[in-house]
């Protein structure tokens, strides 16, 4: 299977580049019959190289559809995908040009020859690509039963997939939530103390200031070894909570914060 898909992208590429260059070829024809000049041809090249961009997405895009297994069903897409209307889908371009060249013989100057080639090219790899695999594929899965049945089933599937990985993603953020609810809790009925004490550091006089700091950062330590940063910041709340509270709603002056600067991950946001 390898070997054969390494045959269709050789397939691919010699398309990609016959087609590439039979609308150049035809793009160019049409500005020398409209009188343009070479330096000015030349000067679009520009312009010319985002239209052939556009062309080779295009293109890609339309292999793509074609020869990825992911998108053909079996089942679903008895015809098309069948290894024998791949090749055929794949050398749409080179057969195109094989009848363009066939349709010109006999023609009068070697430009109308070779301009039949490329439009040959151009017109049956539209009628495939744009025309006739759409409708195809649109057929295969509208009229055999056993297609629309596996189609509907398939769809029911993915659906299933991913309603059940919705109610997954769900039900793990509510355990998360739960859990984290549940920690709070836990660190409020732990911490309270320590709130109170905190609190009544933060009012105190300039004599015992010092003794109020090394108190904090004690108070600080603990709740780092007790839960890390996030419990920091939960006993810090709820220390100014209570400390605005006693104060009557209020201004406290934040001293947590410069007394905990250093302690863990903890760092003080005024010197930021």
């Amino acid at each position: 299977m390898s070997g054969r898909r390494r045959t269709l992208k050789s397939i691919h590429l010699v398309s990609t580049l016959w087609f590439i260059l039979c609308v150049g070829y035809i793009l160019v024809g049409a500005l020398r019959q409209a009188g343009v000049r070479w330096w000015v041809i030349f000067s679009l090249s520009g312009h010319s190289a985002l239209l052939i961009f556009l062309l080779l997405s295009l293109y890609l895009f339309a292999m793509f559809r074609g020869i990825s297994s992911s998108q053909k069903v079996q089942i679903e897409h008895p015809l098309t995908s069948t290894h024998y209307y791949t090749v055929f889908y794949v050398i749409t371009p080179l057969l195109g040009g094989l009848a363009g060249c066939l349709g010109m013989v006999g023609a009068s100057t070697i430009g109308q020859f070779l301009l039949g080639i490329a439009l040959g090219t151009l017109c049956a790899t539209f009628l495939v690509w744009v025309i006739v695999d759409p409708v195809t594929g649109l057929l295969e899965m509208l009229l055999p039963p056993a297609s629309r049945k596996h189609r509907a089933q398939r769809l029911a599937r993915a659906k299933a997939l991913r309603e059940k990985g919705q109610r997954n993603r769900e039900r793990l953020l509510a355990e998360v939530l739960a859990n984290e609810k549940s920690v709070r809790q836990r660190w409020q009925k732990l911490l309270n103390p320590k709130a109170e004490k905190l609190a009544g550091l933060l009012t105190t006089n300039k004599i015992d200031f010092k003794q109020a700091e090394l108190e904090a950062v004690d108070i600080g330590v603990n709740a780092w070894q007790i839960g890390g940063l996030s419990c920091m910041r939960e006993l810090r709340d709820m220390a100014m909570a209570i400390a605005r509270r006693r104060n009557r709603n209020k201004a406290v002056v934040d001293y947590i914060d410069v007394w905990w600067d250093g302690i863990g991950s903890w760092r003080n946001t005024s010197l930021g």
